[in-house]
C-alpha cells in the first residue's frame, strides 16, 4: 500500500472527474465511491471517490466551492513518444480545458497538468550547453511539446 495519495478537491464533480481519468489512462480502474449516508442532507450524492491512473492512487472529494485548483500543484505525465503527448493534450484540454505553454495545460476541471515527452529533460540536461538553450528556446515557444522540433533545435 502506497503512503501518500494525492487527493483533488472537487465542487461536485468528483465522480465526472474520476471516469474522465480513468477513460484516459490505461492501467486505471475506480477504486470505491463513497456517498452520503441516509439522513445528510445530501444523502446519495458522492462524497469521496478512489481511483488509479496507471496504477498510481487519487481521490476525489467533492469539498464544496471554497478551494479552487491552481498551476502551484500539478500533475505530471512522462510520454514516450509524441503519439502519447498528442493523445493526453488532446483528451485533457477536450470540453472546455485550457491550452497553456511549454507542455502545461488545465483540464475543464481546473487541475493542471504537464504533458511532457521523455526527450524533454534529457535535452534540457545535455552537457552541451549551448544545445540545451537552443532546446529550452524551443520549449517556450510552444503550448504542446513537439519531440520533432525539440530535436532540430538540438541539432542546431
Amino acid at each position: 500500500m502506497q503512503k501518500i495519495t494525492t487527493c483533488l478537491w472537487f465542487d461536485g464533480q468528483a465522480e465526472e472527474a474520476m471516469n474522465h481519468y480513468t477513460s484516459i489512462f490505461k492501467n486505471s480502474r475506480v477504486l470505491s465511491v463513497m456517498r452520503w449516508p441516509k439522513g445528510h442532507a445530501d444523502e446519495g450524492k458522492v462524497l469521496v471517490t478512489t481511483f488509479e491512473l496507471d496504477g498510481v492512487p487519487f481521490q476525489a472529494l467533492n469539498g464544496g466551492p471554497q478551494y479552487k485548483f491552481t498551476e502551484a500543484i500539478s500533475l505530471s505525465i512522462d510520454c514516450k513518444a509524441q503519439a502519447e503527448v498528442d493523445h493526453f493534450w488532446t483528451r485533457l484540454t477536450e470540453g472546455g480545458g485550457e491550452p497553456g505553454p511549454c507542455g502545461w495545460l488545465k483540464d475543464k476541471f481546473g487541475v493542471s497538468w504537464q504533458v511532457v515527452p521523455e526527450q524533454l529533460p534529457r535535452l534540457l540536461q545535455d552537457p552541451d550547453r549551448a544545445k540545451a538553450g537552443r532546446v529550452m528556446d524551443a520549449m517556450m515557444k510552444m503550448g504542446k511539446i513537439e519531440i520533432d522540433k525539440l530535436e532540430a533545435a538540438a541539432k542546431g
